[in-house]
């Protein structure tokens, strides 16, 4: 069952705005067995921000600035958004993967998160392979810091990288939902 974020439309100070700054911004809230799931898409339907909360404010923080919306409004669901997100935590584990995400940063962590798209559910790799498959095996630090970067939680899988030697390492939504999602993804 969906619930829309019931507060009123959240704004952001205004000030000097570029023109890759969104306006305005939808959020709706999903129940899901680990908890509330919070995405907050741009008016073209596209992914701004996502995760395992019930508050919008958790999920502002993590858009960069640049794309950081001036207003978010409550919704009752995001069309193909709120799809994939049912979807996924009922089974289909590549329900995200189309979804399209909009994030900003460095060169090389905008490709590290194009990169962790491709890495498939129930296969989860390392730190160290994830620099390897961003094409930069010497960035082990570089890759983990576009793990803890990452606003898109879910449909930039980021729970889909381990320690090396198979620790689970940090979640921004918690160890326990990074265990959920990793054992829900193996027995898929």
């Amino acid at each position: 069952m969906s619930t829309a974020t019931r507060s009123t439309a959240t704004k952001r100070p205004t000030g000097k705005h570029t023109s890759s700054v969104v306006t305005t911004a939808h959020s709706a809230t999903v129940d899901t067995p680990i908890g509330p799931f919070t995405a907050i898409t741009a008016e073209d339907g596209v992914v701004l921000a996502s995760g395992w909360t019930g508050a919008v404010d958790d999920l502002l923080v993590v858009i960069s600035p640049s794309l950081r919306p001036a207003e978010v409004r409550p919704r009752t669901e995001l069309g193909a958004v709120t799809k994939a997100i049912r979807s996924y935590h009922a089974g289909e584990l590549d329900a995200a993967a189309e979804v399209p995400v909009r994030q900003r940063g460095g060169e090389f962590m905008e490709h590290a998160w194009t990169t962790l798209r491709t890495v498939p559910a129930g296969k989860p790799v390392t730190y160290a392979d994830y620099a390897t498959l961003a094409g930069r095996p010497q960035a082990v630090r570089a890759a983990a810091s576009a793990c803890a970067r990452n606003a898109a939680a879910l449909f930039v899988p980021c729970h889909r990288v381990l320690r090396t030697g198979g620790g689970i390492g940090g979640f921004r939504w918690g160890v326990e939902a990074k265990r959920w999602l990793l054992d829900h993804e193996d027995l898929g």
